[in-house]
């Protein structure tokens, strides 16, 4: 089953960010992801604010997994890492 990917971010660093951002996106494509959502707008209803949404599809779960866990994706998250606050979630979409 598919599945999505989401992130709600806070940007402590835009220029390291925007390194990670520039890798992340050809790793989520080479596993099967595809953006939803990247920014944009938003309404926080409930939790903590973050100022940046984003919202990827993958053909599964383990899809999703095994591109976070990819040398691809953990070097872009190694300019991420310092430069943000982040939730990441992967969550099986049940149609």
């Amino acid at each position: 089953m598919p599945a999505l990917w989401i992130a709600h971010v806070h940007v402590t660093d835009a220029e390291a960010y925007g390194k990670y951002a520039k890798l992340a996106g050809p790793a989520i494509a080479a596993h099967g992801g595809s953006f939803i959502a990247r920014g944009g707008k938003y309404v926080t209803l409930e939790g903590k604010e973050r100022a940046r949404h984003v919202v990827a599809r993958f053909p599964s779960v383990e899809a999703a997994e095994t591109c976070y866990h990819s040398p691809a994706y953990q070097e872009a998250l190694d300019h991420a890492r310092d430069a943000s606050e982040r939730d990441l979630i992967i969550v099986e979409i049940t149609e």
